[in-house]
């Protein structure tokens, strides 16, 4: 009896409770409870880069140095803004300090002029705040300088090593005054810079081609080596050798001469991107075994015209050259008569003063086409990390 009116009464509640719940729903409007709008949001407090100049993504420009105009601001102090060009970190030194009136907008204004290179250039601004957040905004410069401005950047080296003067090797008569005569023409005719050193003994001439090696060289400079004196060969290691002032004339090690496979190895990994290495040596043509020969024909039926000149020494000089050309192969070479260039010199010098023809411009496929006539034949070739289709040129100056 009890348990049968326990279970009425629970019925009747929930009878009860289902007629307020139905009442209730009928005279209210429903309840939307947005869960993600409740919830209070972090601020964004990560520093704000803001590009003046360059204010293009992508720009292209025609000169070296680029002034840049960056503002940075923060909600956080700033511990740092850093400008990189090309992943280099650009250090104080390279720029100049915030004088824009436009400063005052900021937390921080950078305005630095920069060096930048002919080709695309990525200008980097990294901003880092107290708590380490980071904000890196990059622009892109392409740098396509005029043809004549690249040119003008352009310097011509020439190292001359010359020796009439032996220790113990018979003298020579002609190694220095072919070494003047060409040191004048490539002065005067050429505009190089031409450095001889006279009558050097190994040390010199090594810590000579190591001061060439640590010079800093732009993409179209180019460097001129030449050797006169004597030169000899070994059958049994079969490497070809300078001699030099204080070589020894018996020397079974070869010790105190310059191994062809050394002077190789020191002028290859030069950093300049032009080499042309000439030898009037006996056995120069040993510098390289792989001999080649090839020849080129300018066109001198063609009228002068400066932006032709230019086209031709641009094109002249897109790939590395490591090129080389001796007076003679695995053999003895004559040097002259006393008061007269040496047979190879002389056709030489006959090359450099045909001043390049109607364009001006000389390549050393042209020059081998002067010295390859003669009963001495000259050897023509390259070496190390030359790119195929290579040139050294000299360029006449002067009109």
């Amino acid at each position: 009896m009890k348990i049968k009116q326990l279970f009425l009464v629970a019925m009747a509640l929930c009878v009860c409770e289902a007629a307020t719940a139905q009442e209730f729903r009928k005279k209210t409007n429903a309840v939307v409870v947005d869960v993600a709008a409740a919830t209070p949001t972090k601020e964004n407090t990560k520093p704000v880069v803001i590009w003046l100049s360059p204010d293009q993504s992508s720009s292209t420009v025609t000169v070296k140095k680029l002034v840049i105009k960056v503002g940075v601001n923060s909600k956080i102090k700033l511990k740092n803004v850093n400008v990189q060009v090309n992943g280099v970190a650009v250090t104080e030194d390279r720029g100049i300090g915030a004088t824009s009136s436009e400063a005052s907008k900021f937390d921080m204004f950078v305005e630095r002029e920069l060096d930048v290179e002919e080709g695309p250039n990525e200008i980097r601004i990294t901003a880092v705040n107290e708590q380490g957040e980071t904000t890196s905004e990059f622009r892109t410069v392409n740098v396509k300088l005029p043809l004549a401005a690249t040119l003008a950047a352009r310097t011509d080296y020439a190292l001359l090593i010359a020796t009439n003067d032996y220790d113990e090797w018979s003298d020579l008569v002609n190694p220095l005054y072919d070494a003047e005569a060409i040191k004048k023409d490539l002065e005067e005719l050429y505009g190089f810079k031409v450095e001889l050193v006279r009558n050097p003994n190994k040390s010199t001439i090594l810590s000579k081609l190591r001061e060439y090696s640590a010079r800093n060289y732009l993409p179209d400079d180019q460097l001129f080596i030449f050797f006169a004196g004597h030169g000899k060969f070994d059958e049994l290691i079969k490497d070809g050798y300078i001699v030099t002032k204080d070589s020894k004339r018996n020397d079974e090690n070869s010790e105190s001469y310059i191994s062809f496979s050394d002077l190789r190895t020191r002028i290859d990994n030069n950093p300049c991107r032009h080499i042309f290495l000439s030898m009037d040596a006996c056995f120069g043509g040993t510098f390289d075994q792989a001999l080649a020969k090839r020849g080129e024909d300018d066109d001198d039926e063609a009228r002068f015209n400066a932006s032709m000149q230019q086209d031709l020494i641009k094109r002249k000089l897109q790939y590395k050259s490591r090129i080389y050309l001796t007076s003679g192969g695995k053999e003895y070479v004559s040097d002259g008569r006393p008061g007269r260039h040496s047979p190879f010199a002389t056709r030489f010098l006959e090359a450099l003063r045909s001043g390049g023809g109607a364009m001006r411009v000389l390549t050393t496929s042209v020059i081998n086409s002067y010295v390859e006539v003669g009963k001495q034949v000259p050897r023509y070739g390259t070496f190390g990390d030359n790119e195929p289709g290579s040139e050294f040129v000299f360029v006449r100056s002067g009109k």
